[in-house]
């Protein structure tokens, strides 16, 4: 895989850089810009060397939010980012990349305005890619996606890797042979995801901690009542891995009635009850598996962060941020609450991927990983 150091004589040249700006955005203010922030690395990089610098992302799944609200958190990083609203693909747009100079930085509108990026159609990436003469990708955590800014355009353009972009496949690939004892931590939902991680590291793992919505579905496996409490009812083959002695479950949870909060052990759940987050006991069970660990891989959160459940997920966090213990954590809820905690610089390595990161883990590979070899 090539990487933007292995570029000589940037001065003048028309980059395309791939970013991930699909950041959350609430009443028209964007409230987590970890990824933004990311990027600014490989965007500096570029424009040090001279280069004309083009940002293309997405921003939402329809393609109906506008990349407005970014381009101003950004500019309090780098203030000479110029955001253009004009269609992707108008003339306004075109004589305004024909007229850039060099070391200067625009970012275009969402790139799914236009339905070819998803559908990764071959003429939206070649009108794309005629803006450029180089393209680099810096968004590991949509190169999961074989989307036409992802995959299609490096058919028509030489393609490279951004910093961030190596920096993720660096540290993820850590993962693959880490340090004994090794603490495999999996929470949040999208069973379908995340089983086959656990699969994956059920032998390489000495001790893999299952909560969230997933542990939802080993409880009923085990026979315990789980309430009204998310699960799946897909066939992901629970009784075969819960034969190996080192998956742990919660042993205490919190439960929400009629809104309620109270502790009960894993298997007191009342069939009107709703699982939201692990108990104290469950906190100190996996506080002492940490400090015991050699290694530690953690997605996702431990309860419903986004309806308000994150007290254990940050309780760990803290835990793990005063532990010298290298680890590798990753997941959108699970960066949000480090973001707000500022504690990203006492962790060992958080990841921008949250499906990528998975993905990656399951794989070794991935669609935006192979188009730029």
């Amino acid at each position: 895989m090539k990487s933007i150091k292995d570029l000589k004589n940037l001065s003048g040249k028309k980059i395309i850089v791939r970013v991930d700006f699909n950041v959350p955005i609430k009443n028209g203010k964007v409230i987590d810009d970890f990824r933004i922030k990311k990027a600014i690395p490989t965007i500096l990089y570029l424009q040090q060397k001279g280069a004309k610098i083009i940002l293309i992302s997405h921003l939402g799944e329809d393609g109906k939010e506008s990349l407005f609200e970014v381009s101003q958190v950004l500019k309090k990083y780098i203030k000479t980012i110029e955001f253009i609203k004009t269609p992707i693909f108008s003339d306004e747009t075109q004589e305004r990349i024909n007229s850039l100079k060099k070391g200067e930085i625009i970012l275009l509108e969402n790139l799914r305005t236009e339905t070819g990026e998803k559908k990764n159609s071959p003429s939206f990436a070649r009108a794309l890619s005629r803006y450029g003469e180089i393209y680099v990708n810096d968004a590991f955590s949509v190169s999961h996606r074989e989307h036409a800014s992802v995959v299609g355009i490096t058919k028509y353009l030489p393609g490279y890797a951004g910093l961030q972009f190596l920096n993720e496949v660096e540290n993820l690939s850590k993962v693959f042979n880490p340090k004994h004892p090794f603490l495999f931590i999996l929470g949040g939902a999208k069973f379908d995801t995340k089983i086959p991680l656990i699969k994956k590291f059920i032998r390489q793992a000495d001790n893999i901690f299952i909560a969230g919505a997933i542990a939802n579905d080993f409880f009923k496996v085990k026979g315990y009542e789980i309430g009204i409490s998310l699960a799946d009812d897909g066939n992901f083959q629970i009784p075969l891995l819960l034969k190996n002695k080192n998956i742990i479950l919660p042993v205490d949870i919190e439960v929400v009635k009629n809104s309620k909060r109270h502790f009960a052990k894993s298997t007191e759940v009342m069939p009107d009850e709703n699982i939201v987050d692990i108990g104290p006991q469950s906190i100190l069970l996996l506080k002492d598996l940490i400090n015991k660990s050699g290694f530690i891989l953690w997605n996702g959160p431990l309860g419903k962060y986004e309806n308000g459940f994150g007290g254990a997920t940050e309780e760990i966090l803290k835990i793990i941020s005063k532990n010298k213990v290298p680890n590798v954590i990753g997941g959108g809820d699970t960066t949000a609450l480090i973001s707000k905690l500022k504690i990203e610089d006492k962790l060992g390595f958080v990841s921008t991927g949250g499906g990528a990161m998975l993905d990656f883990l399951a794989k070794g590979s991935l669609p935006g990983l192979r188009a730029l070899k």
